[in-house]
């Protein structure tokens, strides 16, 4: 059977498509277009793979899955049953991990907002660890941690070095005397890693390594400064699974090590925080051609409400109604928002005969989707769950009305 979009678990046999173990056509029984299908097997072996690499790598990694590339709590489920940790940035999400039983030192909290509410949950909780981007949080925290009598460990967010970088922490002169100043009166606060996140989408090991020198270049400055930290967290920032393939992946966690290994002091523990590579490629969305042009423009029945750009997914088309045929002809792609603003995709490669009410499947959209969705004025797709030859549906738009998380 030959995959499709580098997915082992989408492919094509005898001019049908098969989902994991499940044909299309037997879900387009009971589900009608646009629906979106999660593949569990796939998320496993994406979380399989991206441990077996970095912990062959380092015997001191520690992963975390970051809840905001999806959220849905049976996807989030599939990971904890996995042994990952959580990477949070907000009340909802802390909520959320914890009713799935992802255990306190398993999760790290934070971002540029730090409500008091969720300050308080974090410490009472006793999560692994807080993410600062702004120094004067670490008083409001400290003042709370005082309060319930807790010693709460601190992430610092660096501002990477990349044009334009607005988050996390300058360690100029200025701001590593008011951390030492702080560090001093606060102790009810430990400093124990440094966290830079580069970018998304990085399939490039060069803005990795770029990222890493950040973190260490910082470490250097804590230290010199008398503030040791014991980990460093090099955030995320990986393509879909089926970009980066295993090789790829186990050559960038050589590169890590190297330039780790040559750095001037140990550290405890490594921190990686994948989202996309985890759930990027197990997503997918079906659809329709409801509309075709002259110039070879099609309109499916989904847009960038579900498939925003924002989400930074590296989407890919397929006409599942004639999927033995050649995808060789530019065909442009637009969805339903009543906006010339809402384009899939330009002159992409694309069967020649084309039909109203086609078929179409897009793939890697299981990351930042659905988080960045704007709930434009139409209704919300089934997501179905699928494993071996077991389809669930895990939100009815009929019932469940909305999947954002309170």
């Amino acid at each position: 059977m030959k995959t499709i979009s580098g997915n082992p678990y989408l492919t094509k046999k005898d001019g049908a498509l098969l989902i994991d173990n499940i044909s299309l056509n037997e879900l387009l029984k009971t589900y009608s277009t646009p629906f979106m299908i999660f593949l569990e097997n796939r998320i496993r072996n994406n979380i399989t793979t991206f441990l077996k690499v970095f912990e062959s790598a380092f015997n001191n990694a520690q992963c975390f899955y970051s809840f905001k590339a999806n959220f849905l709590p049976e996807i989030c489920n599939i990971v904890q049953s996995e042994g990952l940790g959580a990477e949070l940035i907000g009340l909802p999400e802390l909520k959320l991990a914890l009713k799935l039983n992802f255990p306190p030192e398993k999760i790290i909290v934070g971002g540029p907002y730090l409500p008091q509410q969720l300050i308080e949950k974090c410490v009472k909780e006793e999560v692994k660890e807080i993410v600062v981007y702004n120094l004067n949080d670490l008083v409001r925290i400290n003042r709370i941690a005082k309060k319930h009598n807790h010693i709460q460990k601190i992430c610092l967010r660096i501002m990477n070095q990349k044009y334009g970088a607005k988050l996390g922490i300058y360690l100029n002169q200025i701001n590593v005397n008011k951390l030492k100043e702080i560090t001093k009166e606060c102790e009810h606060l430990r400093i124990t890693t440094l966290l830079s996140h580069y970018s998304s989408q990085m399939n490039n090991s060069e803005l990795f390594t770029k990222n890493l020198k950040v973190i260490l270049d910082n470490a250097k400055i804590l230290f010199n400064a008398g503030i040791k930290v014991e980990n460093i967290n090099l955030g995320g920032g990986f393509p879909e699974a089926a970009i980066m393939p295993e090789n790829q992946l186990r050559e960038l966690a050589k590169k890590i090590k190297s330039l780790i290994n040559n750095f001037e002091f140990n550290f405890n523990s490594i921190y990686f925080e994948p989202g996309r590579y985890l759930v990027g490629d197990a997503g997918l969305l079906i659809a329709k051609i409801i509309n075709i042009t002259e110039d070879r423009w099609i309109f499916l029945n989904v847009g960038n409400h579900i498939c925003p750009k924002f989400a930074k997914s590296s989407m890919r088309f397929y006409n599942a109604s004639r999927i033995e045929e050649p995808h060789k002809f530019k065909t442009s792609i637009a969805g339903i928002i009543p906006t010339d603003q809402d384009v899939l995709a330009k002159d992409y490669f694309f069967t020649n005969d084309l039909k109203e009410g086609d078929l179409v499947v897009i793939t890697n959209v299981g990351a930042y989707n659905l988080t960045f969705s704007n709930r434009f004025p139409y209704l919300l797709p089934n997501v179905i769950l699928v494993k071996d030859i077991t389809a669930i549906n895990i939100f009815n738009p009929s019932v469940n009305h909305d999947f954002s998380i309170n």
